[in-house]
């Protein structure tokens, strides 16, 4: 393990509880990573608001697009295995598609290249208005046209990918979940994870919650129904910690993995540009690839009704980092960012010095909580309200026990200005002052406002 990740593991969790708070978000997991081997696995939250139910690492939720990830695995097994080749037709193997449909390659419904309505004319399953797609539904859909001529954009298909699990069926023979699971996910040693619903009963499952609009308030969203025959694109249920085991054996310098060097090599290769979105984005072959802050990642995200995740490989580190959460609301994609930039900073700074560790710590005034994280030589002050605690950060060069200067900040800042840190008669640090303003534990700020703002509004009169 890098001698810096263990700081930045340290503070992960604190942010992230913070924003938890911040959004009121009923659920999160947060799952880490390195080469493989564990490093942080972490629950908020609770499974269910209706019951209250505290939430655990190892309750399962919906990871939906993250099957694709599983889905373009399988095929790259089956390549190795001589049964298939990327650019063989899908009409090879499946009958009844459209003509165009049929020549489509196995690469392009991999790469979301062969031009196939997203979620069909009707996409009901989607706001919980209809089941997903059986299989004769499915097939009805592929025997119509295709959007868009084959190979000339990337368009996101679930209808796509669910072609790709017909095609598994018709090679091996058996259903996609039962070869799926033998094939990719025991082969992976994931035991916490199943290709659709229903799971087993005994395995902790977490509901799902919609956003607080319309209504004012989280419904419950049960999130348990099966997804048939759009498995492959949407079906999965897993943890944050299969995720990132799973993801890890993607990266092609991995030591243990089910496929190849090269098919991992193959998988994460940039295929098609995202062109038309305002976040710079590639896709390889059912992996999503992107660059936060420094760090390059592959992964992918995934949305069900009432929960968002995403798992991200940082080759670079060795690092894998999954969030998922039980809510509509993006956070997942904003807290994995988040997180990629507190790793970034720590392995570019290095861990922090010794003389230094005693200066963490959380401290408030009346517009909000800011976080003193030591970084190699430096106390960085950070905002955790932010999606990105480091935005604008200011730096503090420590110049004795209990004192310091503001080394660096943005010019709206108090760069240059003296720091210091108050004791109690107890020995214990109880005020902070940054230049001039002075910086108190939470509950002390809480009891201050309190006292100066808690009196309950009155009504104006009305004239």
């Amino acid at each position: 393990m890098q001698k810096w990740l263990p700081a930045a593991l340290d503070y992960i969790p604190r942010w992230i509880e913070f924003q938890m708070r911040q959004t009121e978000t009923p659920g999160c997991v947060v799952a880490i990573a390195a080469k493989g081997d564990m490093v942080l696995e972490q629950a908020f939250g609770v499974a269910d608001l209706g019951t209250g139910t505290a939430l655990t690492a190892l309750h399962r939720f919906r990871v939906a697009s993250h099957s694709k990830s599983f889905t373009a695995a399988a095929i790259m097994k089956l390549r190795e295995a001589g049964r298939l080749e990327l650019d063989d037709p899908a009409g090879r193997f499946v009958d009844g598609l459209h003509p165009t449909v049929a020549e489509v390659t196995l690469a392009q419904l991999l790469s979301h290249s062969a031009g196939l309505i997203r979620d069909g004319t009707d996409a009901g399953q989607w706001q919980d208005r209809r089941p997903f797609l059986s299989e004769d539904e499915l097939r009805a859909a592929l025997a119509e046209a295709p959007t868009l001529p084959p190979n000339s954009r990337f368009k996101y298909s679930n209808h796509g990918f669910g072609l790709a699990g017909l095609i598994i069926e018709a090679i091996t023979g058996e259903s996609y979940r039962d070869w799926i699971r033998r094939e990719v996910v025991a082969a992976a040693g994931l035991k916490e994870t199943e290709p659709d619903m229903p799971i087993a009963a005994d395995a902790p499952m977490a509901r799902g919650h919609g956003a607080k609009l319309p209504l004012g308030r989280r419904l419950v969203i049960p999130g348990d129904n099966p997804t048939h025959a759009l498995a492959a694109a949407t079906g999965f249920v897993s943890t944050a910690a299969d995720l990132a085991r799973f993801f890890s054996q993607l990266d092609p310098e991995a030591k243990q993995s089910m496929l190849s060097v090269a098919s991992r090599r193959e998988m994460i290769r940039r295929q098609w540009r995202d062109a038309y979105s305002s976040v710079e984005r590639h896709y390889g072959l059912g992996i999503m690839c992107s660059k936060t802050g420094d760090l390059e990642w592959f992964g992918h995200g995934g949305a069900f009704q009432g929960f968002i995740s995403r798992t991200v490989v940082v080759p670079q580190h060795g690092l894998a980092v999954s969030i998922v959460t039980n809510t509509v609301e993006r956070l997942a994609e904003q807290w994995s960012d988040g997180a990629l930039h507190i790793i970034s900073a720590f392995a570019r700074r290095g861990a922090p010095e010794k003389r230094l560790r005693n200066w963490s710590g959380r401290w408030w005034n009346v517009w909000n909580a800011l976080d003193l994280v030591p970084v190699g030589d430096r106390v960085l002050i950070l905002t955790p309200a932010l999606p990105n605690p480091l935005t604008d950060a200011s730096e503090v060069e420590v110049t004795g026990a209990d004192a310091g200067q503001i080394a660096l900040a943005p010019g709206l800042g108090n760069h240059g200005e003296p720091v210091r840190r108050s004791r109690g008669a107890d020995g214990a640090v109880d005020e902070v002052w940054l230049g001039g303003t002075r910086l108190l534990p939470e509950t002390q700020m809480a009891a201050e406002l309190k006292a100066r703002y808690g009196k309950p509004a009155t009504a104006r009169p009305r004239r």
